[in-house]
């Protein structure tokens, strides 16, 4: 089954807790404290493997977690860093984040690598709070949770020459006949409902991947028939074949069907009218089609290239993949659409995120929320007198404190944090 667009959720690991311990060896009086730092949890990454063409690896399994961190031990010792999650994921994915649209990566050749959620930092051991004024610290820190979101994998395949054109116009009896691809054949629409990629090998041993793409209709690029899932295919092709049914055995014009169907491209990004196009006037064995033909040069206002073959016959088969292959010499090997990196770094300003928001709950009670404060809350030991009064110090440096008095919170008012209720003492 060919899989090309799943919705996953991703969860990194959660660093490792920092440890509360101290020297206690013979001969070493008042050892101090020696608890070592917890390990960073595991990074999830997609990293591309050229074996595959689709993704049904994700297709049964949508939720994805990586380790936690090891804790910190004793004697300083660092707990192990978690290893990172790696899921091989085929050429031409992308990978979308599912609230904010924002593209993550975008993999295109084998063995390249991107980090998609960040593990969580290890909590520091107790050790790493000592001070002169607190040399035998009674608190540590819990790990730092890993990152988390849901994303939209989406698979765009990667072939050198992509067929497009309506159903029924002999896309697949083509690609059939030129390789070794076995796709679904009948005598109705929409008979292709996903990709067939096919290697074809010309007579002169030179080689290239085809796509049959799904079949395309007026309206498409606003989702009409099968719509983006296949318009989304056609970016990666290097070049066009325009396959049209030159006998009109449907009552179509044949002009028509190639002006719409390049309205089409031209509706769902401009830039795929300037990959090169081939046309292929397909079904030239049967009646009319010459004279559909002579019609069809008149009425073109463009220098594209026409070859007459019929995929039944294999007329003209020959000469069609000999002028692809000659073409495809021409054309960079990198699709056009993937922009090469900038050398220089360019640093943009963005506005940083609120430490907490205050708001109010129906029973009165005052809500702290955001990322920061919530972050600082599950890295808290609240088992550990010291580590709660380090926190309440970290609120109060924060202006959580101030806030709330503005907001009208008075002594013994109850206030929320995630779980986690306290009363607010003036």
């Amino acid at each position: 089954m060919f899989v090309d667009q799943v919705r996953v959720y991703v969860k990194a690991g959660d660093g490792g807790n920092g440890l509360v311990a101290y020297r206690r060896e013979k001969y070493v009086p008042k050892g101090g404290p020696a608890g070592g730092d917890g390990g960073n949890g595991a990074d999830i990454v997609f990293e591309v493997d050229e074996g595959l063409n689709t993704l049904m690896d994700f297709r049964y399994n949508r939720h994805f977690k990586g380790k936690r961190g090891e804790n910190g031990m004793s004697k300083n010792q660092h707990g192990r860093n978690a290893d990172p999650l790696v899921l091989p994921v085929p050429p031409g994915t992308t990978v979308i984040d599912d609230e904010t649209e924002e593209v993550i990566a975008d993999l295109t050749s084998h063995g390249q690598r991107a980090v998609i959620v960040r593990g969580g930092r290890g909590g520091r051991g107790n050790s790493r709070f000592a001070t002169p004024r607190n040399p035998a610290p009674e608190f540590a820190e819990n790990g730092e949770p890993g990152e988390e979101r849901n994303i939209k994998v989406e698979l765009k395949v990667i072939a050198d020459v992509g067929l497009v054109g309506f159903p029924s116009v002999g896309k697949s009896t083509f690609i059939s006949v030129v390789s070794a691809a076995k796709p679904k054949i009948a005598d109705y629409h929409f008979t292709t409902l996903s990709p067939n990629l096919g290697v074809v090998d010309t007579e002169d041993h030179r080689s290239f991947v085809m796509a049959d793409l799904p079949g395309l209709i007026e309206g498409a690029h606003e989702g009409v028939g099968l719509g983006h899932q296949f318009l989304r295919h056609v970016e990666r092709t290097r070049l066009i074949v325009h396959v049209i049914d030159m006998a009109s055995i449907e009552g179509r014009d044949p002009f028509d069907d190639f002006v719409k169907i390049n309205n089409e491209l031209r509706e769902y990004d401009p830039s795929l009218l300037k990959r090169p196009q081939i046309i292929a006037a397909n079904k030239m064995d049967m009646p009319g089609a010459k004279e559909n033909l002579t019609d069809f040069k008149a009425k073109l206002d463009e220098d594209f290239p026409i070859y007459e073959i019929s995929a039944i016959t294999k007329e003209g088969v020959r000469e069609i993949l000999f002028a692809i292959a000659d073409k495809l010499e021409t054309i960079p090997k990198i699709a056009p659409e993937i922009d090469e990196p900038e050398k220089e770094v360019v640093y943009r300003y963005q506005k940083e995120e609120e430490p907490f928001k205050i708001s109010r709950d129906d029973d009165g009670a005052f809500v702290l929320s955001g990322t920061k404060i919530e972050k600082l809350f599950k890295m808290t030991d609240f088992a550990r007198d010291e580590a709660v009064q380090r926190f309440s110090r970290q609120l109060r440096t924060m202006g959580v404190d101030d806030a709330l008095r503005e907001r009208g919170a008075k002594d013994g008012d109850t206030i929320r944090l995630l779980d986690f209720e306290f009363e607010f003492i003036e």
